[in-house]
């Protein structure tokens, strides 16, 4: 589960999941986007984001995140290597002049890394005030894998004791989209070496932070409920996030759509809505 909530990874060799990457980014950021709504506002009314933030928004996705600390008065850089589809939709919502654009002239959008958001700031430009990864980790086997990478380019654009902000999910006994989430581990065997599910632990954060040379300086819990309008919506949604593609390659489209609506039932409400409550955690951490 951002952006994706999870870290998309390449599937298996010889595997190309058989999905259409532009309708599925649509989805994402129709759908599944604004499930993590409560995190972002959270962060940025912890660390008091606005007129004088200068933020470098890493796996940006499709901008959502990015308008907000936006329509606070941030100046807003998102970067994102492995989603071009959701990288065109943060185009139309954020940068002026494309239609439906709502940000500063200050915004910028960057396909490649950090390194390449960095050559692309104007001479002189002030160092980054905050950072965001919040793609949240801590559901996937190894989905955390590049995000050092990521901080270790982006930290030297920040200026000292900058905030640097990892998200990741709760623990599974709180998050009840674990349970469908399982779902993908079970039909992509044998891919499932590649892409297994596995409860968050609880110093997920802490131990990425450390490994990128970060002090961690707070941490916050978020209730982050997954609400959908019906199951085919929900399906949609999830489908969105990339969790269900090594399934989809291993199997057909069709059975995957079919077990993942039966693993929603249970969360299926008498109106027809769809609702699973999950927690997601954040962890605040400094740049040396």
């Amino acid at each position: 589960m951002t952006p994706t909530l999870v870290r998309q990874h390449p599937s298996h060799a010889g595997a190309a999941p058989r999905v259409d990457l532009r309708a599925r980014a649509r989805d994402w950021s129709e759908i599944q986007e604004r499930m993590l709504v409560p995190l972002y506002e959270a962060v940025y009314e912890r660390l008091d984001v606005g007129a004088g933030t200068r933020l470098l928004g890493l796996g940006c996705g499709s901008g959502l995140a990015l308008l907000m600390a936006a329509s606070r008065g941030a100046a807003v850089t998102g970067v994102d290597a492995r989603a071009p589809e959701r990288l065109a939709l943060a185009r139309e919502r954020l940068l002026p002049g494309t239609e439906n654009a709502r940000a500063r002239g200050d915004t910028r959008i960057v396909e490649g890394s950090p390194r390449d958001a960095d050559d692309a700031r104007k001479a002189g430009a002030a160092a980054y005030t905050l950072v965001t990864a919040f793609e949240p980790i801590g559901c996937l086997a190894g989905d955390s894998e590049g995000l050092g990478e990521l901080l270790a380019e982006a930290t030297p654009l920040a200026g000292r004791g900058t905030p640097v902000v990892l998200a990741g999910w709760g623990p599974p006994e709180r998050c009840a989209t674990s349970t469908v989430l399982r779902v993908a581990t079970r039909l992509a065997d044998p891919l499932r070496s590649a892409r297994s599910w596995r409860p968050a632990l609880r110093d997920d954060l802490e131990e990425v932070a450390q490994r990128a040379g970060l002090r961690p300086d707070g941490s916050g819990r978020v209730a982050c409920p997954f609400g959908y309008a019906d199951l085919a919506s929900a399906v949609r949604g999830l489908l969105s996030t990339g969790l269900f593609d090594a399934a989809i390659a291993a199997t057909d489209p069709e059975q995957v759509d079919k077990e993942l609506a039966e693993a929603l039932h249970p969360y299926r409400r008498g109106d027809g809505t769809v609702w699973m409550p999950n927690v997601f955690r954040y962890l605040i951490a400094r740049t040396p």
